[in-house]
């Protein structure tokens, strides 16, 4: 026997109440009494009811979901990330519907098409690269959108990002203070913008000591890449002291290789710092001395400044840059007398 379909009229009736006030209780943002909440939120248990979505954003015109479209989930930043904005905008009643984008232009506009389908009511958009034909379509298409953990030059873009030339001077004013002479940078995608600024950051916090980096290599956030260009910088005769890596994805296999293939101790022969803190920096098998991207407030930012856009409500600046601490931890030599301040 086919299964009755409870409305939302049972239920008000159930409860003793009006179906707009239903309505309101599953409404989020919606301002009801907690007292009448939970009677509705009680009866609409006992009968079985489930509220139809996909009706009331056609009546609001709003689906109460968020696209997040993602280049890659390799590097386990994104994944944490992923967990604490699903967690953040569900208790602001949005859901979140997950794309993965390759970083190239040509490779999102099939997803941004898909998420435009989908009648998302914004969007967020994490490492991918933003095209000033994407960004123009999707304010044509009066999409709100915000860039997390990627910078864009354009200041009118809706960005959170760490403060990524502030952490990679901090990571060249660290190793440099602790006596390293001859320092290499592994670096990021230099074709993204928190690549460039972290590289900059580095090298000025050098030029403070009076060095230049030993060598730049640019491995495109990617572990293989990674690996190769630390054997290149200890193929030579002159060999590097320390290593700052645009990441820890690429950290972690920074320090496999030292070990493993080239047999060398860390941090005596040589020191290690990485960029994010994602969970597995402190592992006893990395102990990886790194520059925190401070996750939490990144994801409050994002959300907030999202949702700000979406309500129409003004934003006293589109472009947040969070700092970066850096966390001391064994695979790097510790200046003597370093304290948080003296990054």
């Amino acid at each position: 026997m086919a299964q009755v379909k409870i409305t939302a009229l049972d239920v008000a009736r159930r409860a003793g109440v009006s179906q707009p006030t239903v309505s309101r209780v599953f409404t989020p943002g919606a301002r009801v009494s907690p007292k009448l909440a939970n009677k509705v939120r009680a009866a609409a248990l006992e009968l079985g009811y489930r509220p139809n979505t996909l009706a009331r954003s056609l009546i609001t015109g709003k689906s109460r979901t968020i696209g997040l479209v993602v280049a890659y989930l390799n590097n386990p930043f994104y994944p944490e990330a992923l967990e604490k904005l699903s967690v953040s905008l569900s208790q602001r009643g949005y859901h979140i519907m997950v794309f993965i984008a390759a970083n190239l232009a040509e490779e999102i506009d099939p997803v941004i098409d898909g998420l435009l389908d989908h009648r998302v009511d914004g969007m967020i958009l994490a490492s991918v690269s933003m095209s000033n034909a994407l960004t123009n379509r999707l304010s044509e298409e009066g999409i709100p959108f915000v860039l997390f953990n990627r910078g864009q030059e354009n200041p009118d873009l809706a960005q959170v990002t760490a403060a990524n030339f502030e952490g990679g001077r901090k990571a060249g004013r660290f190793l440099a203070a602790g006596g390293h002479r001859r320092i290499a940078h592994i670096s990021g995608w230099q074709m993204s913008l928190n690549g460039r600024d972290r590289q900059a950051g580095f090298i000025a916090g050098l030029k403070e000591f009076g060095l230049e980096p030993f060598a730049c290599i640019d491995s495109h956030y990617d572990r293989e890449m990674a690996i190769d260009a630390t054997k290149r910088l200890f193929a030579g005769d002159t060999l590097p002291d320390a290593i700052f890596v645009g990441n820890d994805h690429m950290a972690f296999a920074v320090i496999e290789t030292l070990r493993g293939d080239l047999a060398l101790n860390i941090p005596q022969d040589v020191s290690v710092v990485g960029y994010d803190d994602v969970q597995m920096a402190a592992w006893k098998t990395y102990d990886l001395t790194t520059l925190r991207q401070p996750a939490n407030r990144m994801v409050d930012a994002t959300v907030d400044l999202l949702l700000a856009k979406i309500d129409g409500e003004p934003v006293e600046t589109h472009k947040i840059e969070i700092d970066s601490p850096l966390i001391l931890r064994g695979s790097a030599r510790i200046p003597p007398g370093w304290s948080d301040d003296s990054a």
